[in-house]
């Protein structure tokens, strides 16, 4: 019997989505079609479906503790991300947990769904900024996001780049400011800065798709490329063609848009 390699593994820390097109679902999906292995904490359970999220329940921070140590007990993640952390009480066990075992994390630090519902209490972004993002590998902040984050509006690709430079500055870490909320555009525009190198990735826009799920699906991409050992620099690349194909390549879910599954080894 021929040996079999074994798959890197990563970890999503999230909430799920009922409707399976955010969230661990999305995680998961991606991280098999990228040929790694997935494991999960689930940190909340959902009631949603694409147009609405009617309920949230969230798990004990026990749980989710547990959860963690779990999977890096019976499988030590190359990489893992973070998701949907909801509370205050989530997002400190977290950063305890990789305090203590320095890993790769990618953290996307959601607060707002597609939808418009909060995923994030206004008590736990104080514990967000100051315990978890100086613990990251790379955050991934969308526009909103970003501006939370630097209390400041977001109109230009300029003021991506700035952002990007002080969301590095102020945190240590590198950084993926997503640009895809931006108006007037006709291509969507990512900037990556790390401290010393800067790039900035660019897509089309697909107009016709409206889809959800997409920053988890691009975090999940670059986790997984991570996981794959990629530097991280390339990992982003590829995760921007990752996530610009699936959009690409969405498809009817009863009367929804939903991303596609690009074939990784094209990427």
């Amino acid at each position: 019997m021929p040996i079999r390699k074994p798959l890197p593994v990563a970890l999503t820390i999230a909430g799920s989505d009922s409707g399976g097109g955010a969230g661990i679902q999305a995680d998961l999906k991606t991280f098999a079609s990228l040929g790694v292995h997935g494991t999960t904490a689930v940190t909340s359970i959902t009631v949603q479906n694409p147009l609405t999220i009617s309920a949230i329940q969230t798990c004990s921070t026990d749980l989710v503790r547990r959860q963690i140590e779990a999977v890096f007990a019976g499988f030590r993640p190359a990489a893992s991300k973070t998701g949907m952390l909801y509370s205050a009480g989530i997002i400190r066990v977290v950063a305890q947990f990789f305090r203590r075992n320095l890993s790769t994390i990618v953290i996307d630090p959601v607060m707002v769904s597609t939808s418009r519902a909060p995923l994030l209490q206004s008590s736990a972004l104080k514990v967000l900024i100051d315990e978890l993002l100086p613990l990251a590998r790379i955050i991934m902040p969308n526009v909103p996001e970003a501006e939370v984050l630097l209390g400041k509006k977001i109109r230009s690709v300029e003021d991506l780049r700035t952002a990007a430079r002080e969301i590095q500055e102020r945190f240590g870490c590198p950084v993926l400011v997503k640009g895809g909320h931006l108006r007037g555009l006709k291509v969507a525009v990512d900037i990556f800065y790390d401290g010393k190198q800067e790039l900035l990735l660019s897509a089309p826009f697909i107009r016709a798709v409206r889809t959800h799920g997409t920053g988890c699906v691009y975090s999940a991409a670059v986790t997984a490329f991570l996981a794959r050992g990629c530097s991280l620099p390339l990992a982003v690349q590829r995760g921007k063609q990752y996530i610009t194909e699936a959009i690409a390549q969405s498809y009817k879910a009863g009367k929804h848009d939903a991303l596609g599954v690009p074939d990784w080894q094209r990427i």
